[in-house]
């Protein structure tokens, strides 16, 4: 659990320092910085996508988990009502800015790879480099939205740490020994381009809509294990 500690210490940091630093800011520096975190969120997103996409078994996985995630959330209204409830406390660019960091931070293939590797190998490598993103990132996030992004640093460890928990104790199953990780990776890039297109006013996708599409290769290794 050191690896997430660290993570989310960094983003606890990052936040501190990027409220202090907002104040010297004017509309037009923060609308560049909005900007450059919808880029910067395209930009990781695809890296993660690519990066995974060749380790696929099942290259149109994603596309199914997309389809049926979309599904299952947009009847929830995921992403309706977690704006809905962001918005009472900050406003609608608050709860964008909420949402796109979360996506971020949680979804990426660092964060969702770094607690296996930690669980299993005791290597924290990855949530280390995470660590050092999260802390730019998250400075960055609050120069532009302010002290209420460090309700992201919680998320993240709780994310993290179901992770790193589930890893740990199913440390010897078929489920880790396959492509799960980066059959989720891949589903998580998708989402992270979503969340960049949404930051810089290009589409609104409703990522959140989109979230159950994690749970679909989950099921899928599931399925595989218990019937093949």
């Amino acid at each position: 659990m050191l690896g997430t500690i660290v993570n989310t210490a960094c983003i606890i940091v990052g936040t501190l320092a990027g409220t202090l630093f907002k104040r010297g800011l004017g509309e037009k520096y923060s609308r560049m910085l909005f900007n450059a975190m919808g880029l910067a969120s395209i930009a990781l997103g695809a890296n993660s996508f690519v990066q995974n996409m060749p380790k696929s078994e099942f290259p149109v996985l994603f596309i199914l988990s997309l389809a049926i995630g979309g599904i299952v959330g947009t009847a929830l209204d995921l992403d309706g009502r977690t704006k809905r409830l962001l918005a009472r406390q900050g406003g609608d660019s608050f709860a964008k800015g909420l949402i796109s960091a979360c996506l971020l931070y949680c979804i990426g293939t660092f964060s969702i790879v770094g607690p296996v590797l930690s669980a299993t190998q005791g290597d924290n490598t990855f949530l280390f480099t995470n660590s050092t993103l999260d802390l730019v990132t998250s400075t960055v996030f609050a120069t532009t939205y302010g002290f209420g992004m460090i309700l992201a640093a919680p998320i993240l460890f709780c994310w993290q740490g179901s992770i790193w928990l589930i890893a740990k104790l199913a440390s010897s199953s078929p489920l880790l020994q396959g492509t799960l990780v980066n059959e989720m990776a891949i589903v998580g890039g998708v989402l992270i381009i979503a969340s960049g297109f949404s930051l810089l006013d290009i589409k609104d996708c409703k990522t959140l809509n989109f979230i159950p599409a994690l749970l679909v290769p989950v099921l899928w290794f599931l399925g595989k294990a218990l019937f093949f």
